[in-house]
Formats: structure tokens, C-alpha cells, sequence
């Protein structure tokens, strides 16, 4: 997959003046449905800056889970996992919000406990000393002591942990619409108004 180096190379849209900068981290763990379905939500926002940043594994479970959907033609910048030079590696680039989804438990793990050795746990762990809103689609079961403890440090931290575990009361037809209630979940925690179903709305 072709991502660029630095984040002076645009390699797809760019933005004026986004209401919201936002980035968007793909872990390792199985489940990349959830990052496809909401990456394609995102490609019709031109209001948002969106950046994307994936783990060596999430290049290879998107491969093998989402064939025939090949991640580089989405309108967004691609960054290597080891690539610092990128704006939302410094609180000063002033991005508002991260999701990663789907987050590993050792991915969590190691932004549980400040381990900032790659782009994106640098990354979350900016999104929390600046206050920005970080939420993480954990994608394990079933959660350990040690797991259950990282997620309590990371909401003390100011993180949403939101488990990839869909809803049924919208009456998803297809693969794609039950990852969507998580997907789209996410979008809507960082303030991202989806016109997703509602529970109650007629």
C-alpha cells in the first residue's frame, strides 16, 4: 500500500478550514470491517480533515477480511505507523479527535501505560495530554483482569472505550450494517452527527 512519508506529501484531499481534524488509527486486531465501513461514512465528509494512520497487522487483516476493497483509494493522507513527522504526533497540530478502530488489547495496553513507540500510541497518547476526545473500538473477548484494568485507566485518562459489539434494535439487513452500529458510534462519540438510527426516533 503507497502512504506517504511526511505529512507535506497530500497525497489526496485537503481540506480548508475543517470543522473537524480528525484521525483515524487502525490496530491489528481482527475486525477491519469496522474500519472500512467507517472510512467509507467518512470519504463523503469534505468538511473534515481526516488522516489515517494503520499497524503492520491492520495491513494484512484488512487485506485478508475486506477483499476487493483496496484501502488506498480512499480520499484520505496515509501515514506510516513509524512516521513522527506527521501533525498529529504534537499537540501543536491541533487535531480534535482520534478513533482507533478496531484497537488490539496490547495495542490499548501500550497507550494504557504511556508507551508512545509509534504513531499512533503517540498519537493517543497526544489526543489525552491535549484533553481531545480519543476513543478506542476494542476488539477482544473475553477481557482479562490486566484488560479490564487498562480500560479503567484509560477512561480515567479521558478515553471512550467503545467495544466492538454491534446492536440489533435497527434491524441490520447485511455484514456491513451491524458494523455500522459500531462504526458509526464512534463517529457520533466525537461529535460527528451520523443520521444513524436512534433509538425512540420515528
Amino acid at each position: 500500500m503507497q502512504q506517504s512519508q511526511s505529512h507535506d506529501v497530500v497525497k489526496n484531499k485537503k481540506t480548508i478550514n475543517p470543522q473537524m481534524k480528525l484521525v483515524i488509527g487502525i490496530g491489528g486486531a481482527s475486525g477491519s470491517i469496522y474500519a472500512r465501513v467507517l472510512l467509507q461514512f467518512l470519504q463523503s465528509k469534505l468538511e473534515l480533515e481526516t488522516h489515517v494512520v494503520m499497524s503492520e497487522n491492520a495491513e494484512y487483516n484488512w487485506k485478508l477480511e475486506n477483499p476487493g476493497h483496496d484501502i488506498a483509494h480512499y480520499p484520505f493522507q496515509f501515514y506510516q505507523n513509524k512516521d513522527f513527522t506527521a501533525g498529529f504526533a504534537s499537540g501543536s497540530g491541533k487535531f480534535d479527535a482520534m478513533i482507533i478502530c478496531p484497537c488490539s488489547a496490547g495495542l490499548m495496553g501500550r497507550i494504557a501505560n504511556g508507551i508512545s513507540d509509534d504513531l499512533m500510541t503517540r498519537a493517543a497518547d497526544v489526543m489525552l495530554k491535549e484533553r481531545k476526545k480519543l476513543v478506542i473500538v476494542l476488539r477482544e473477548t473475553p477481557l482479562q483482569l490486566i484488560h479490564i484494568e487498562n480500560m479503567k485507566q484509560l477512561t480515567l485518562a479521558g478515553a471512550i472505550i467503545c467495544p466492538a459489539i454491534p446492536s440489533f434494535y435497527s434491524n441490520p439487513q447485511t455484514m456491513d450494517d451491524v458494523a455500522k452500529t459500531v462504526s458509526l458510534r464512534a463517529l457520533e462519540l466525537v461529535g460527528i452527527d451520523t443520521q444513524s438510527y436512534q433509538w425512540g426516533r420515528k
